[in-house]
């Protein structure tokens, strides 16, 4: 009989699963997902063909076929075989959610405890309702700590992600100004953000809470913590020493103390370094082992990246943006650059009704911080451009235009925008 159980059981034969069709590996089993732009169920038969194992339909029109098990919601069927797994498999799970540096924080996080045990942690963007139940399925038996990401721009779903994912342990990074159309509002930010502490605090959980931010030290005041940040309180203390253009820290914990030179750039980028000394020291990895796995780690996908060209130094931080990560880049290029300074923005995405109002105050910062070498990019900056003498366009490719045959040179450069805006397809003309 074709159950949850058994394709349970199937699953644990072969341990892949695959929801796209195209890169199938054999004996995967296929989950015809839905999107807005797609249907799976259309290539069950031909992920069949190309050697999946079994495949997961919500069409009634597969019910006869042996391979394909016929369920009500193929999204659900896929997040109940990853909690039956979670549930299976004897891990510790940490996670990690936050309006900013969730990301580098838990590849950081990750490194670290890699250094002492057998760590899965979140791939790629895989931190939604999607990609957490997709890395919860690559949970093996040696598997010692997870580390999961939890992305989300609506109410509940860090509430659900936490449902799926079981966390023992977590961390919220930080609170900002982030997916505010989803979120309605940053009390709406709050709101769901706080559902991983709400979670951990319902099943006897532990939080990880930088007590420099006000806002989770209120949040969490009362919860199961350990500590880090500048605050002497804390008990992993930090204190930033140089930022030039890479971060230089030192710590220290009870009778441990060390030097950290990263190859990190941003003074924000602090918290989460600290984040990650905070747990290595909480899960008893050595004090070389951390400073190492921090030295040795290197930004990457655009995150805080300084690259060197021909032409220019440029600080690429396009991942992602909105108002808080946006305001905390610039006051840091701010305090590090020259005279010979050009600033590349571009929308922040999701903002909703606050859009204009939180573009305005970032041309108002970008004013008040002095700068002059000024692109805007993207039709949102267009509505609160006054013009000065900054250079605006609706779309990258036409500054790509531009630069083919005049590019800047001799500039340190920030590039900052959201992901939708595509700033990185500068990088070949800067």
């Amino acid at each position: 009989m074709k159950t949850l159980e058994s394709l349970y059981s199937l699953f644990l034969k072969h341990r892949i699963v695959s929801t796209d069709s195209r890169n199938l590996k054999k004996d995967a089993i296929f989950f015809a997902l839905r999107g807005d732009n797609f249907d799976g169920n259309q290539y069950v038969l031909q992920a069949i063909e190309n050697g999946a194992v079994a495949a997961v339909s919500d069409r009634t029109e597969y019910k006869d076929h042996p391979q394909v098990w016929v369920v009500d919601d193929t999204l659900s069927a896929l997040q109940q075989l990853a909690l039956m797994h979670r549930k299976a498999m004897p891990v510790r799970v940490i996670g990690i959610t936050g309006s900013n540096g969730k990301t580098t924080t838990k590849e950081l996080v990750a490194a670290v405890l890699s250094k002492k045990y057998k760590v899965l942690h979140t791939t790629g963007n895989l931190n939604n309702h999607i990609g957490v139940p997709l890395t919860l399925l690559q949970l093996k038996p040696d598997t010692e700590l997870a580390v999961i990401e939890m992305g989300a721009n609506h109410q509940g779903e860090i509430a659900a992600l936490s449902r799926l994912a079981m966390p023992d342990f977590g961390l919220i990074t930080n609170i900002g100004k982030a997916h505010l159309e989803g979120f309605g509002s940053f009390t709406g930010v709050i709101n769901a953000k706080s559902e991983l502490y709400a979670y951990l605090d319902d099943h006897g959980g532990k939080v990880f809470v930088n007590t420099d931010n006000a806002l989770l030290e209120r949040l969490s005041h009362k919860m199961n913590r350990f500590t880090y940040g500048q605050n002497n309180k804390a008990e992993v203390y930090g204190e930033l020493v140089s930022d030039d253009p890479f971060l230089t820290l030192v710590w220290e914990y009870q009778s441990r103390q060390a030097m950290i030179h990263t190859q990190i750039t941003g003074q924000y980028n602090f918290e989460n370094i600290m984040a990650a000394v905070a747990v290595g020291n909480f899960f008893e990895v050595e004090t070389s082992e951390i400073v190492e796995a921090i030295e040795n780690y290197l930004p990457a996908n655009h995150r805080s990246q300084l690259i060197e060209t021909d032409r220019n130094q440029l600080l690429m931080d396009a991942y992602n943006a909105n108002p808080t990560s946006m305001e905390a880049a610039l006051m840091n290029f701010s305090k590090r650059c020259g005279r010979r300074s050009m600033l590349i923005l571009g929308d922040m995405l999701e903002l909703g009704n606050e859009s204009e109002a939180e573009h305005a105050n970032i041309l108002k910062l970008v004013i008040d911080l002095g700068f002059r070498n000024v692109v805007l990019v993207g039709p949102e900056f267009e509505k609160v451009y006054a013009g000065n003498d900054w250079i605006h366009v609706n779309k990258v490719e036409e500054l790509i235009s531009r630069y083919k045959d005049e590019a800047p040179t001799g500039y340190e450069i920030l590039i900052k925008g959201s992901r939708g805006i595509r700033l990185e397809k500068l990088l070949p003309f800067l």
